[in-house]
């Protein structure tokens, strides 16, 4: 069967299965407009599953100023999406699937069983019922010199010619579950302006010794603050816990300043922070409490006795200080309250929990669509906007999603005038005019 053979006409075809790519069919097809959705792997949401490994944390309960400020110098354009559909937004769409919520004691929002794949599959299920076409094992290729999608598939090359087209390829974090940033060439050979994929969310390199190494690795640091002075010279500190791994350090405390972090590396070459060991203890406490007689004890008992350090936190004071300060109660006392550790690299961007960069905002217009090339949209971690953990990275991606299938409806509507296929949703579930939010029910 020749290539050219293999070719399909489509309304609407979003290329993504994660949240962003299945908010994008949701909402269009809501809207009653005919939509095929193509994957890459065997099957949707394989990402969004493995963040759920863990107790799915699908948004955060902070309040909207608040919230919007987690997403730094892209937090303008952010906000325009998520006051069309924010937390709250959210939080009511889970419900519409069957899945209640709540929110946890550090503000976090999570499934009331903590599981992604409960509500994935009742997602999924509802798209199908409403019309939803789904092609799985579809890898996108680009465009052809017709401007039709191309992509592979264990058949052979199959080309799509689309009325419009939302892409959500996401960054090139875990590249096993179809996010590899192979799209970057594709866009960039289109003229489309796309920022560096680097990791964010990411472990950072120390280079520890080969025997702290072995034995600590995996060892959690709680509680513990971290201090860094910023590009504008001032310190700032943040309180949290984090993991040693082999290579260097990783965890909630670290992803949370991993961006800033990963900047000054990039102008600097390092990046130095200072760890507060026992936040809730002051330098003169720690300084008497050394002080005192060891009777014959040696340092590493007199520290478990006298501070209660032992393990990952008395090995990091060995790891990290010259025997002299190790002998001077007061020195170590201050050494403990701000021990400094350099940061050498991020960690690799496979490892990542996202990614930062991507297609520029600027060459895109408020409906989220390609300036260069009208008709193809853009939503999901593969824009260049990032955010810490917490439930930011996935409601901006809902909410992302949800803006360009609205974009792709109203582009549909202008343009063809009634030649889309525009099928009525299936009995009893309605249609939602472009730009309102799709039904839960």
């Amino acid at each position: 069967m020749s290539v050219d053979a293999v070719r399909d006409r489509v309304a609407l075809a979003v290329v993504g299965g994660g949240p962003a790519g299945l908010m994008a069919a949701e909402t269009a097809r809501a809207a009653g407009v005919e939509v095929d959705l193509y994957e890459g792997m065997g099957s949707v949401g394989r990402k969004f599953l493995l963040a759920g490994k863990g107790g799915l944390n699908l948004t955060h309960g902070e309040p909207f100023d608040a919230f919007v400020a987690r997403y730094g110098e892209r937090s303008a354009a952010v906000r325009r999406w998520l006051e069309a559909f924010d937390a709250d937004a959210l939080r009511a769409w889970a419900r519409g699937l069957g899945v209640e919520t709540f929110v946890g004691s550090s503000g976090r929002v999570f499934p009331a069983d903590l599981k992604a794949a409960p509500l994935l599959r009742g997602w999924v299920r509802r798209l199908r019922e409403r019309g939803v076409r789904f092609h799985v094992h579809h890898r996108w290729l680009g465009w052809d010199a017709d401007g039709a999608l191309r992509f592979a598939t264990p058949a052979g090359e199959r080309r799509v010619q689309t009325h419009a087209t939302v892409l959500a390829l996401g960054g090139a974090s875990w590249p096993e579950l179809g996010a590899d940033g192979a799209w970057t060439a594709i866009l960039e050979a289109a003229e489309v302006p796309v920022a560096p994929l680097r990791p964010s969310n990411c472990g950072f390199e120390v280079g520890w010794s080969a025997h702290f190494a072995e034995r600590h690795a995996g060892a959690p640091v709680k509680p513990v603050a971290i201090a860094w002075r910023d590009g504008e010279g001032q310190v700032l500190r943040r309180q949290g816990e984090f993991v040693v791994t082999a290579a260097g350090v990783e965890g909630s405390l670290i992803y949370a300043l991993s961006a800033p972090l990963r900047d000054a590396i990039a102008k600097h070459g390092q990046a130095e922070i200072r760890l507060d060991l026992a936040p809730d203890r002051e330098a003169a406490w720690l300084a008497d409490a050394l002080a005192r007689p060891r009777r014959g004890r040696s340092l590493s008992e007199h520290l478990r006795r006298t501070i209660g350090f032992a393990g990952v936190r008395a090995a990091l004071l060995y790891e990290r200080l010259p025997r002299e300060t190790l002998a001077d109660p007061a020195t170590l006392a201050a050494a403990i309250k701000a021990l400094p550790l350099t940061l050498q690299r991020t960690r690799p961007i496979a490892e990542a929990i996202s990614t930062a960069g991507g297609v520029r905002l600027e060459a895109l217009d408020e409906h989220l669509m390609l300036r260069a090339r009208p008709g193809t949209f853009c939503a999901g971690e593969m824009l260049d906007w990032e955010a810490p953990t917490g439930g930011y990275l996935l409601t901006a991606c809902f909410a992302g999603g949800r803006i360009a299938g609205n974009g792709a409806v109203a582009w549909l509507r202008a343009r063809t005038r009634g030649g889309v296929r525009t099928a009525a949703a299936p009995a009893g579930r309605g249609n939602a005019p472009a730009g309102a939010a799709p039904s839960p029910t």
